[in-house]
């Protein structure tokens, strides 16, 4: 794919080494801070019990709420651990992305402060799931070594 201008020069012109040592490791860390953060979210769901989180979903108006639950965790649980390795790395950075649109929505008329149980966070780990979905594993994921993916 073309980049549509060129790079920037550097202030540091000495720094382009690191830079470009660097740059190949920076979708990792992002996919990989993704993952673990989903994945530990998932965790509690894991540890408790879906039964835990019947009534909450069924609250909300996901019925039947234990498929929805069971969603949730396979997403956050397994599609944490799956993002953190680079496998299927666009399919459940899609699930993830979706499942954050769809809390955004249910929080959309507290207002935006997360602290106010508003859509804040939610949106933006919706936001950066589909920037992974859009780019998919990258260099170090399990999807290049199998040199196949979505």
């Amino acid at each position: 794919m073309a980049d549509t201008q060129a790079e920037p020069k550097l202030l540091l012109p000495q720094l382009k080494p690191f830079y470009e040592f660097a740059m190949p490791l920076a979708w990792p860390v992002i996919r990989i801070a993704v993952g673990w953060n989903l994945l530990i979210h998932g965790w509690g769901k894991v540890t408790r019990g879906p039964s835990a989180f019947v009534k909450g979903f069924s609250d909300l108006g996901f019925e039947p709420a234990i498929m929805w639950v069971w969603g949730a965790l396979a997403i956050e649980f397994v599609g944490g651990a799956a993002l953190m390795l680079g496998l299927f790395t666009r399919f459940w950075a899609a699930a993830a992305a979706i499942e954050m649109a769809i809390i955004t929505y249910i929080y959309w008329n507290n207002g935006f402060a997360w602290l106010a149980r508003g859509y804040e966070y939610v949106l933006l780990w919706g936001l950066v799931c589909f920037a992974i979905a859009l780019r998919g594993g990258g260099p170090y994921s399990l999807d290049r070594k199998l040199g196949k993916e979505l």
